[in-house]
């Protein structure tokens, strides 16, 4: 029986891929913020399809978090066969006028806590000769986002380190897989106030579910960049042959507030 890691499981993507991964019959290991959501998911996920789920409350953007969960799941003696950093959030508005505190924290928790899980579970995992891992990018990750100008910027990170990894251990029997989605429903522009975004409002936009079940299909292929929806993936190829100007203009049209 094998066991994954699930970063920002209480909702929205993390929470679809908690249920996969249980149903396939996989042990849990759920870590978010929200203890009373992972507390009511390990119960109805335990019962459901008989697997061993274990959680751990923890703030993923503080210093060293990463590292404390690492602790916790090798005293318990889990071996972490696949890992998901799908924990993240974004923030909207002008760079001049924004919260300092939120973005770094946003820094932290998309880049920083996301690097260091991947380095030591990889660790293991290459040890071992086997391992997967989803790092959740986003289409952002393509180009520059104004009035979102950090967090497009960390989905580059994500982008740009997962697939130069990847490339490291291509031979030692581990993959890293980049989920890149779109506007998803979920919780993310609630959490970003982007709700009257253009980008959002009035759009019907695919699932949590379908999203987490397309990065699952992904993932367990070895795919390395995972952009879901035919749109989107349109999208993301086409910034190539057109100027960066350009596309900074598009993406703030796209981005702006409408009444």
């Amino acid at each position: 029986m094998k066991t994954a890691l699930i970063t920002g499981a209480s909702n929205g993507i993390g929470l679809e891929l908690a249920k996969i991964h249980a149903s396939k019959g996989d042990n849990l290991v759920l870590v978010a913020r929200n203890i009373t959501a992972l507390e009511a998911l390990k119960s109805t996920l335990e019962k459901q399809y008989q697997i061993k789920v274990y959680i751990i409350g923890k703030d993923l953007s503080a210093p060293n978090a990463a590292q404390e969960v690492y602790n916790e799941t090798t005293k318990q003696h889990i071996l972490v066969d696949y890992l998901i950093n799908n924990a993240g959030f974004g923030d909207f508005g002008m760079f001049t006028e924004t919260n300092w505190d939120k973005e770094l924290q946003m820094i932290n928790l998309n880049i920083t806590t996301l690097t260091h899980f991947t380095k030591l579970y990889l660790q293991e995992m290459v040890t071992r000769k086997s391992g997967k891992i989803m790092n959740v990018a986003s289409t952002a990750a393509f180009q520059s986002g104004p009035q979102m100008a950090i967090y497009f910027a960390t989905k580059a990170y994500v982008l740009s380190f997962s697939e130069a990894v990847n490339n490291e251990v291509s031979d030692k029997g581990v993959t890293i897989t980049i989920l890149c989605p779109g506007a998803t429903e979920s919780g993310f522009q609630a959490a970003a106030a982007m709700e009257d975004s253009a980008l959002f409002k009035g759009r019907k936009l695919p699932t949590s579910k379908e999203v987490a079940e397309y990065g699952y299909k992904a993932m367990m292929k070895g795919k390395t960049v995972a952009i879901h929806g035919l749109m989107n993936n349109i999208m993301a190829t086409a910034v190539r042959f057109f100027p960066r100007a350009l596309i900074v203009k598009i993406t703030r049209k796209i981005q702006d507030k409408v009444s």
